[in-house]
């Protein structure tokens, strides 16, 4: 009884979680890297490129919170749970900070948040119902794709917005050490298709998040 009344309060609270996520404006535990550079010159055209990349990673920030929601849910171990649950209150900075600089942008939020989060959501109950070292395997390669693609928005960032460039290489490192982390506490390797599978969907993701 006493098992069931706590996995019935943490579906609880990861529907609470879910619906904040998607509704609220997240506020941050550590200040923006961006909140002490002051703001730059940007033309017309390099503000709609900074603000879509940011809506990319804003997306993909919005599906790590239900990623590692779904993976914490379905957790055996309250180690992995705990790891998990961590590794997404650094990330709901990420969110906070992606959410901000689009306002400053002039940009949006994708208008297919909520399909990310149901989605992505779905991905991490199934990786965290296989085993613990699956789903912080997943974890792992789930960060090092995502560290990939910010240093390639970093590449492709204006050269002279320097708060979007603060933000994401933040958000790099972080991403590098939750993946090592994942990998320390056991996290097991993913096939290759697993991996191209995963790659294919991120891909589907910034590309339409950079849009609609």
């Amino acid at each position: 009884m006493h098992g069931s009344l706590a996995w019935r309060d943490r579906l609880i609270g990861t529907i609470d979680q879910g619906l904040r996520t998607l509704a609220a404006h997240a506020s941050p535990a550590r200040p923006s890297p961006a909140d002490e550079l002051p703001e730059s010159s940007l033309s017309d055209a390099e503000r709609r490129l900074s603000a879509a990349l940011l809506r990319v990673n804003h997306a993909g920030e919005i599906s790590a919170q239900a990623l590692y929601s779904g993976q914490a849910l379905v957790a055996r171990s309250e180690s992995t749970r705990e790891h998990l649950e961590a590794a997404a209150n650094e990330e709901h900075d990420h969110l906070a900070w992606c959410a901000t600089r689009l306002t400053e942008l002039g940009g949006r939020a994708s208008l297919l948040d909520p399909f990310w989060y149901l989605g992505s959501f779905c991905l991490g109950v199934v990786a965290g119902s296989l085993s613990d070292r699956s789903s912080l395997g997943f974890v792992a390669e789930t960060e090092r794709q995502v560290e990939a693609h910010l240093q390639d928005h970093l590449e492709r960032l204006p050269k002279n917005d320097r708060k979007s460039q603060a933000i994401l290489s933040r958000m790099a490192a972080d991403e590098a050490h939750h993946g090592t982390m994942a990998s320390l506490a056991g996290g097991a390797p993913l096939p290759a298709a697993i991996r191209s599978c995963m790659s294919l969907g991120g891909g589907l993701l910034r590309r339409i998040a950079s849009i609609v």
